[in-house]
């Protein structure tokens, strides 16, 4: 054993020095190979376990970091999902937008026939289908029995039972005829003073106008002015116009702005002014068809998507048989309707589809992310409407229903659901604006996490990590000690090594 061996003190000396310095150089040598100068509790117990501690909590929160990752790429994909619905509803506004500028509606127009419609019987014009319905609503082509009328223009009521032109006059233009009844003609005419009855009025314009001139104005049995022609037929017409008074008077004459009347022929067929403005005057028909004069023919416009069915015609006229025509319907509202819900069926698929990692934020459900690493730190991220209430982003949500055809029929429609995409627009931008603050709350928690990760680091590498330049001078240090040392010993051990030469 190396205690049975005995060493002169010198040589033990200089073996104890070595055997510290190879001790040292260990150590250094560890260091520089770990870079630590902790490397065990054995080194500094109190820096090795605040280190422990320090690198545990960063390794804690730098597990949360992949969590805090996958909830903002889940954010991102609900997001990528409401980024497509806005542009889809966008494109289901510019649809309905192109359906409310589009007035292709179709027309047809028929001939008025005489002769078959004739004046024995009541001959009928029907419309149906289309926006009308199934019940037809029927407009008659004539008045049976009734011999060739006069047109008859007739004025509204009386306010006064006076005429009074005293200071100043009235003009009106009748069939293309300008006259004016001042103080003198109205007087002339049996009044006092300019002052007169409506009879006497009366007979003052007839007296401007003149016996041939083929209008004459009376009193009717309601008591109202009336201008009838002496021609008679459809073609017969009475226009009164250009009404005024030269200054502001108590007249009250009731002839307004004036208006226009025609006659009929002597068979009673209407005349087509007659028909059209039935046709444009009836309730059952307002905003689903109108009438017009297109050269002397009826002409039908079908204010609809659907075919719109005239009963009463053949072979382009209007004669009141049983026969029926067709009017198609506007086929370019009717693709727009289809398109319009081809664009809705989209919305609910992109919901649906908007999911990550089995996780779908625009089908109400709920991403926990914990932000800290004792979980008393978390965030809720749900899609949420404008009350802050957790949603589902749907149809239903949106409240856009799917249309048919006959929805774009009517411009007040298509307006309504302009208003509906609208809200739903603004629907959409509050939930963006809802997740958008979240994933600015995750973004910044991930970042501020990052950021004590590497102060936690920072903090247990200052506790433990060597100086490599200080460890490298104290091994170079210690070679050369060890050199040294290693030579001291050898000049130690010479002194026994003398006793050798007494024995030679």
């Amino acid at each position: 054993m190396a205690s049975n061996i005995t060493l002169s003190a010198g040589v033990r000396s200089n073996l104890l020095n070595l055997q510290n310095t190879a001790d040292l150089k260990n150590i250094t040598q560890t260091r520089l190979s770990t870079g630590k100068k902790v490397n065990s509790a054995l080194d500094n117990p109190s820096n090795f376990f605040t280190a422990a501690s320090l690198s545990s909590r960063a390794s804690d929160l730098s597990n949360l970091l992949d969590g805090m990752a996958n909830g903002i790429q889940t954010i991102q994909a609900a997001n990528n999902g409401l980024s497509s619905i806005t542009t889809t509803l966008q494109s289901m506004q510019s649809t309905l937008n192109q359906a409310r500028q589009d007035k292709s509606f179709q027309t047809q127009s028929y001939t008025i026939d005489q002769n078959a419609i004739g004046g024995a019987t009541v001959k009928n014009i029907s419309l149906s289908g289309g926006a009308v319905g199934s019940t037809p609503v029927t407009i008659a082509l004539n008045s049976a029995g009734t011999a060739a009328g006069a047109a008859t223009y007739t004025a509204g009521a009386v306010g006064t039972a006076n005429i009074d032109v005293s200071s100043n006059s009235i003009s009106m233009t009748v069939n293309g005829k300008s006259i004016t009844i001042d103080n003198a003609k109205l007087t002339a005419a049996g009044g006092t003073a300019g002052v007169g009855t409506l009879a006497q009025f009366a007979t003052a314009i007839n007296t401007e106008l003149g016996a041939s001139f083929g209008v004459t104005a009376a009193v009717d049995g309601a008591g109202k002015l009336a201008f009838t022609g002496t021609a008679t037929g459809a073609n017969a017409s009475v226009t009164v116009s250009n009404v005024s008074e030269t200054t502001s008077g108590t007249s009250n004459t009731g002839l307004g702005t004036g208006g226009s009347a025609r006659g009929t022929d002597a068979t009673g067929v209407k005349s087509v002014d007659t028909l059209v403005s039935e046709i444009n005057a009836n309730t059952s028909l307002a905003g689903k068809v109108t009438a017009s004069n297109d050269n002397g023919k009826l002409r039908i416009q079908n204010l609809s998507t659907a075919d719109l069915t005239v009963t009463g015609v053949s072979n382009g006229s209007a004669d009141g048989s049983t026969s029926t025509g067709t009017v198609a319907g506007n086929s370019v509202r009717t693709s727009l309707a289809k398109q319009f819900n081809d664009l809705r069926d989209q919305l609910t698929k992109f919901g649906d589809d908007a999911s990550f990692n089995g996780v779908n934020l625009l089908r109400g459900d709920n991403l926990k992310l914990t932000l800290n690493e004792t979980g008393t730190s978390f965030i809720n991220v749900q899609a949420k409407d404008k009350n802050g209430s957790a949603t589902s982003i749907d149809n239903a949500f949106l409240k856009v229903d799917a249309v048919t055809a006959q929805n774009f029929d009517s411009d007040t429609t298509l307006d309504g659901k302009l208003d509906v995409i609208k809200d739903a627009l603004s629907s959409i931008r509050s939930v963006s604006s809802s997740l958008g603050s979240q994933l600015s709350s995750v973004q910044a928690r991930k970042d501020f996490t990052k950021q004590m990760i590497n102060t936690l680091q920072v903090g247990s590498d200052n506790l433990t990590l060597a100086d490599t330049n200080e460890e490298g001078a104290n091994l170079l240090a210690l070679n050369t000690r060890q050199s040294l040392q290693t030579t001291s010993l050898s000049f130690a051990s010479q002194a026994d090594q003398a006793v050798l030469q007494f024995l030679r």
